[in-house]
């Protein structure tokens, strides 16, 4: 959530850069009347309030007078004062009911620096790493999977339905060695491991901007108004809601591996084969905590930790910077790593890296204190993948197929894996 005191200072700057994401600027118009009329009604009231006391004041100086008749007069008139009082209080809290409402619609504006584009085929490609497999070198990681048992796409929509995995044998122990190679190398980077809980309340979800923006994409547990998390981004950024730290606290670094649920895996009909767009999937997730001075470095090293594990599973890989209309709702900047998959022929995003300056903290009332009595300021917050594992898994098997029809597995994973191959 972006301040009201921004708004107000310059609003127009803000409607180019809410129509630079391509997002609607009607709620900025909203928010700038309903603040007038806020700002014109509190006037209005202590004026109320003050005839109100000298009323009272009077009324006091009749009463010990003995004028009854003038003292009867008085208190009618104090009466409708106080009921003017009372109207403008319950209109100025649906107003700022209604302020807050329209601020949780306004999107984060984007970085300066972001470039211009309508979306991800405008993002330009910053670096790239190793040497893609042509297109069509392997065949897709559906096939390579069936023909050596790793995961059974029938079995998981029977029991949950499309878009739900079954990972079995040889593919059950890739799935747990990937999360252990991923919290391993996190750990080396200093990202403190928690394990949060799956379902979070909803100040959890709208802390993060979850909602109001993205609902229909959660899996609601309506009876105890719980949601299941689409990452574990919004339990761990939410670990010092309505905190204050204390800033040699600064920085903080969390990493949690969590499954993560998604009731919309993506456009219908579009990718749905294999491991590309699942509506259950596992996840190294890594959230900083920073001094607002430093986000942008800790932008940059929070993007090189998911390149290094990309680098450690020898996955070619491209980095991305997502432009204006593909940087999203809650992010300043960010950069998206793309694996590259032969057999499906296309890079796949594995990894998305955002500062969210302090859009997340001030909708969860998240401060440090730059010193010992001094004013409490707005933590920034960042997030990336670690990687995201569906996608990864489904690189990985496409791009270290051998021509015998096995899986070679990476040297940083055989470790966690317990073998250098997997074989039928």
């Amino acid at each position: 959530m972006i301040g009201l005191q921004r708004i107000r200072k310059d609003p127009d700057a803000v409607r180019r850069a809410v129509a630079r994401k391509g997002e609607p600027v009607e709620p900025i118009d909203r928010i700038l009347a309903a603040d007038e009329r806020r700002r014109g009604l509190e006037v209005q009231a202590n004026e109320l309030r003050a005839q109100r006391n000298a009323g009272n004041r009077q009324l006091g100086e009749l009463m010990r007078s003995g004028d009854r008749q003038a003292g009867e007069w008085l208190k009618a008139e104090m009466a409708e004062l106080s009921a003017r009082i009372d109207g403008s209080a319950a209109e100025l809290r649906q107003l700022e009911e209604a302020i807050e409402a329209d601020l949780l619609l306004v999107p984060n504006l984007p970085d300066p620096s972001v470039p211009d584009g309508k979306g991800p085929e405008d993002n330009p490609v910053l670096r790239s790493w190793g040497e893609p497999r042509p297109v069509g070198g392997a065949p897709p990681h559906w096939e390579i999977a069936e023909r050596l048992g790793l995961f059974d796409l029938q079995r998981g929509a029977k029991i949950a339905g499309s878009g739900f995995i079954l990972y079995t044998g040889a593919g059950a122990r890739l799935q747990r060695a990937l999360i252990g190679l991923m919290l391993e190398m996190t750990n080396r980077h200093g990202y403190a491991e928690v394990w949060s809980p799956l379902l979070v309340n909803a100040a959890s979800a709208r802390g993060t901007g979850q909602l109001p923006d993205k609902e229909g994409q959660m899996y609601v547990v309506e009876r105890d108004d719980l949601y299941l998390i689409p990452t574990a981004e919004v339990p761990v950024t939410n670990l010092y809601r309505d905190e204050i730290l204390p800033a040699d606290r600064l920085p903080i670094y969390h990493a949690a591996y969590t499954p993560c649920f998604r009731r919309e895996a993506g456009a219908a009909g579009k990718d749905t084969r294999g491991l590309l767009r699942v509506h259950q999937f596992d996840k190294v997730e890594m959230v900083k905590f920073v001094h607002p001075a430093d986000s942008a470095e800790e932008l940059e090293t929070l993007t090189r930790d998911a390149e290094e594990v990309l680098e450690a599973l020898e996955l070619p890989y491209r980095t991305v910077e997502r432009c204006t209309r593909d940087v999203g709702f809650a992010p300043a900047k960010g950069y998206d790593l793309e694996a590259w998959s032969p057999g499906v022929g296309k890079w796949l995003e594995v990894s998305s890296a955002s500062n969210y300056t302090d859009f997340q903290a001030r909708r969860m009332n998240l401060r440090f204190r730059p010193a010992a009595g001094a004013r409490p300021e707005l933590v920034h917050t960042l997030n990336a993948s670690g990687l995201g594992m569906s996608r990864t898994y489904a690189a990985l098997l496409e791009t270290h197929l051998q021509p015998d029809g096995s899986v070679r597995i990476p040297g940083a994973l055989q470790p966690h894996f317990g073998a250098d191959v997997i074989r039928a």
